[in-house]
């Protein structure tokens, strides 16, 4: 009776198979407290709205706390079903420092720490930000965030060679910058490093304005730089573009061969059904 209620806490409260109903159900509805609470994080910033509404905002919290600890208990005994994390104490210990697991513990703790220490007020205020963290948790049951995440690591390093050579530019434009510039304007380009954050706006094509070549020479250099800024920034978007075709289609074909071994390949009918009727 205990392994099966643990079991079915765990397929709850871990990300299933389609078809699991309730399952379906508690990720929707966690999905909306998420949201509700990060809603109540930005109205909470707006002082005449607080003022007003501070008691239902405390008791919103209270309850959302209640909840997401009781998850996060749950997640935490019941983690042992998967043979990862077997171990009664050990598998709990390795659950418990994964990422998200730990963004689950962050989410809840500024709730928790005022009421264990004794602290300065302000020091409570800015804690209380980390609830944000809440956000994180959305990621566990989006699928959309999940092909992001696939993305990413099936293109890592074609990305961070990119990130290199973008670092590359940005330096030799910075140096070039601060050797044409420094006696025109000795103040905005008075070092290297603050000559990269010219370069960091120029690349970006952001252009704030705030810092701007003077001399002939800058002027040229600065055109280049945008310029080459322009194509250095469509290559991750191309090799970004490119990934999520091929993860969107790898998906497909995955769900394709899966309903196909599901069904018979001579009526067409799911398997279960037919082992039913022919019975």
């Amino acid at each position: 009776m205990y392994s099966r209620i643990k079991r079915r806490a765990y397929e709850i409260v871990e990300p299933t198979p389609e078809g699991d109903r309730p399952s379906h159900i508690f990720d929707m509805a966690l999905i909306a407290l998420l949201s509700l609470n990060l809603l109540a994080i930005a109205l909470e910033t707006i002082a005449p709205l607080e003022e007003r509404a501070g008691g239902a905002f405390l008791v919103f919290e209270i309850v959302s706390v209640a909840i997401f600890t009781a998850e996060y208990l749950v997640r935490v005994w019941a983690c042992t079903e998967d043979p990862a994390y077997a171990h009664p104490v050990k598998g709990r210990l390795r659950f418990a420092v994964q990422p998200l697991v730990l963004m689950d513990l962050i989410a809840i703790l500024p709730f928790y720490i005022p009421l264990l220490v004794t602290t300065d007020l302000r020091f409570v205020r800015s804690l209380r930000l980390l609830r944000v963290f809440r956000l994180v948790k959305i990621t566990r049951y989006s699928e959309s965030v999940e092909i992001i995440g696939a993305v990413l690591r099936s293109r890592k390093n074609a990305l961070l060679s990119t990130l290199f050579v973008t670092f590359i530019l940005l330096f030799m434009a910075s140096v070039l910058m601060y050797l044409a510039e420094r006696e025109a304007q000795p103040e905005g380009f008075s070092s290297i490093p603050a000559a990269m954050w010219w370069g960091m706006v120029t690349l970006t094509t952001v252009g704030y304005g705030d810092l701007a070549p003077a001399t002939p020479l800058g002027r040229i250099l600065g055109a280049v730089v945008a310029l080459f800024g322009i194509g250095l920034f469509a290559l991750p978007a191309g090799i970004l573009g490119s990934a999520f075709v091929d993860e969107l289609e790898a998906r497909r074909e995955a769900r394709r061969s899966e309903a196909q071994a599901q069904t018979c390949p001579h009526c067409g009918k799911p398997i279960g059904d037919h082992a039913v009727s022919e019975t």
